[in-house]
């Protein structure tokens, strides 16, 4: 009798785990993860990020605040990868994997390339995780108005660098 009901639980628990695991997989995610590639200073640069979405938000500003730091994408920290040395905006960049982090301005931007991978990209307040000891660059770049509404997060890397794109707004930066 006593093995009798331990199997009844066991397999009403099993059934629950299957039902759960079924929907947990039916759901798209917010933020899909992406990836952008291509050569830009005769290196080949690969951007992974997660990509949100405007959904009939003002984004830069409002969701992402002016003058904070910023993952430049959601959920983990957005990641660079160069295979070379290459110059960004003018100064050099060394070979490797490196967190990429945006400092958002009405009229200039700043992106911080940070040497800690792998951490989630904000703090249960809402601050960044970027460890400041850890950045090895920051650059500065000019935002411009895209000619299109951009509804999801994008990087694009071109022959003269890479290039952020969503809602109305773009910021080349460029490698050499």
């Amino acid at each position: 009798m006593k093995n009798k009901f331990i199997l009844k639980g066991f397999v009403m628990f099993t059934c629950m785990l299957i039902v759960f695991a079924g929907h947990a997989q039916d759901k798209p995610k917010a933020s899909p993860a992406k990836t952008a590639t291509g050569k830009a200073g005769g290196a080949n640069i690969t951007i992974s990020y997660s990509a949100p979405s405007a959904k009939g938000r003002k984004v830069f500003g409002e969701l992402v605040p002016f003058d904070k730091v910023w993952r430049a994408g959601a959920n983990e920290a957005t990641i660079f990868e160069t295979d070379k040395d290459i110059m960004i905006e003018g100064q050099k960049l060394p070979a490797g994997k490196y967190s990429l982090y945006a400092l958002p301005g009405d009229s200039e931007w700043s992106f911080i390339f940070n040497s800690q991978t792998g951490q989630w990209g904000i703090k249960r307040g809402g601050e960044t995780s970027k460890d400041a000891s850890k950045d090895v660059l920051t650059v500065k770049a000019k935002p411009a108005k895209s000619a299109s509404m951009a509804e999801t997060l994008a990087y694009e890397v071109t022959p003269t660098g890479f290039l952020l794109r969503w809602e109305n707004t773009e910021v080349p930066v460029t490698i050499k």
